[in-house]
């Protein structure tokens, strides 16, 4: 028993590819305690001033339309105060110190790992600034796309070859190829970015020498679903 017109086969490929990282992200803050609101926050746009400054003298400018690419970005995202409180051990409660706490809320981004020692040391001298959260990115346009996409196509082809042999035929034309999901299926994501964040605190003024940080690898991973004809399948194949 055979189907002359072709038999449709549905199938998802995946691939995965580890690639070098484009960037590295790390979320900063500028933290100040004074007696007054206006004065914490006078104190806090200082230290960030001092602080660009510094990256300006690394080569790096205020990220805007254009500077994205640049080699070292920052960008101060918020700025925000609140009143200071202490815990009290006899009431058991928190509370108010009479000062005020500004935070400000700073983006560094670089492009050229070549800065990184110096931007670690850079940032553990100044007293004022914790970094939060670094984190590894890969480019949108990164050529590792496009090669993990056509690995995942050709894991697709391949898995439909391997049904159609075992039905005794062979895959004939490929009928559709599309994002998962987007064939009826579950709606999973069709790239995916596994970035490898590492949180960690830079407060300045500490003895020890400044942390250095390395490039995390970053795992990409396609995922998409094809509908291959088959032809010559047999139901009475082995």
């Amino acid at each position: 028993m055979s189907d002359t017109a072709g038999t449709l086969l549905s199938v998802r490929g995946e691939a995965r590819q580890v690639v070098p990282p484009d960037a590295v992200t790390m979320t900063a803050t500028v933290q100040v305690t004074h007696g007054s609101k206006a004065e914490a926050l006078r104190m806090a746009a200082a230290n960030l001033n001092s602080l660009t400054a510094e990256l300006a003298a690394h080569g790096g400018v205020a990220l805007e339309a254009g500077t994205e690419r640049r080699p070292l970005t920052w960008s101060a995202q918020s700025a925000t105060t609140r009143a200071e409180r202490s815990y009290d051990k006899q009431t058991g409660s928190h509370e108010l110190t009479g000062q005020v706490t500004a935070v400000v809320e700073v983006v560094i981004t670089a492009r050229a790992f070549e800065l990184l020692d110096p931007l670690g040391a850079l940032l553990a001298v100044h007293e004022t600034v914790s970094v939060r959260q670094v984190s590894w990115d890969v480019d949108w346009d990164n050529p590792g796309w496009q090669e993990v996409r056509a690995a995942a196509i050709h894991a697709a082809i391949g898995k439909g070859r391997d049904y159609a042999t075992a039905l005794g035929g062979s895959l004939s034309s490929v009928e559709h190829i599309a994002d998962a999901g987007l064939l009826g299926g579950d709606h999973a994501q069709t790239q995916l970015v596994a970035r490898s964040a590492a949180g960690f605190a830079l407060v300045g003024g500490g003895e020890s020498d400044p942390p250095s940080l390395d490039p995390v690898p970053q795992e990409l991973t396609a995922v998409i679903e094809a509908r291959l004809v088959a032809d010559g399948v047999s139901l009475t194949a082995p």
